[in-house]
């Protein structure tokens, strides 16, 4: 009998009040039935669909892409990488030549993972909503290239925050390679080791994202 792998939980917490994109509305999870008053226990719902742990469907950015219920599961399931970005990070954004330093040398990925450091930072500062790294337009495409069908990332966009064209977003999602956003836990992963990535998001019917809860299985 096989061993059961170890899985990684690289989901955040949903939360009432949590950092959120800047321009967005705060989520709110309130109870509204109690075990003890009402016999069960259930909760409302208020918030955005790109909160917390998100994907992000060609839809986000492409009147004519694919929609988040529209992505086959085959597509949301592969080997994955995690590029550990944190010590060669210098400024907001990341370069072509980092990405290809910190490549898998001994597999192909289908799937990375951007780790930054940025979820320890979770909080309603500026630093973490504002001063997030992200993709140049250059780095992104040469990932695309990379024939990856998804891209991850621990900070709140794909795009630093200053980039308001969006241009790392239309990039990938033009070449249909899904995008994850607000990961949590990439420093339990090790670089240059393959994973199975599991991203599984809500199915809302034609949706441009969905919150998604993602897991790394190990070989």
């Amino acid at each position: 009998m096989s061993a059961t792998p170890r899985v990684h939980d690289l989901t955040a917490v949903l939360q009432t009040h949590m950092p959120v994109w800047p321009t967005s509305p705060l989520p709110v999870f309130e109870p509204v039935g109690l075990v003890a008053r009402d016999g069960y226990a259930i909760e409302r719902v208020n918030c955005l669909t790109h909160t917390g742990t998100h994907i992000d469907a060609p839809y986000h950015f492409l009147e004519d892409g694919l929609t988040v219920d529209q992505i086959p599961p085959s597509e949301l399931v592969g080997r994955a990488a995690v590029l550990d970005l944190r010590k060669d990070l210098s400024g907001p954004v990341i370069g072509r030549d980092l990405l290809e330093r910190h490549w898998p040398a001994s597999f192909r990925p289908e799937i990375v993972l951007l780790e930054t450091g940025w979820s320890r930072e979770r909080a309603p500062t500026r630093r973490y909503l504002y001063e997030f790294p992200g993709l140049s337009p250059d780095a992104a495409a040469w990932v695309a290239d990379q024939r990856i069908r998804g891209i991850g990332t621990d900070t709140l966009g794909i795009d630093p925050f200053a980039n308001e064209k969006f241009e790392a977003h239309k990039v990938l999602l033009k070449r249909g390679i899904w995008i994850l956003e607000a990961l949590d836990h990439l420093d339990a992963l090790t670089e240059d080791r393959p994973y199975t990535l599991v991203a599984a998001p809500l199915k809302i019917a034609g949706a441009s994202g969905a919150m998604a809860r993602v897991f790394a299985l190990e070989a």
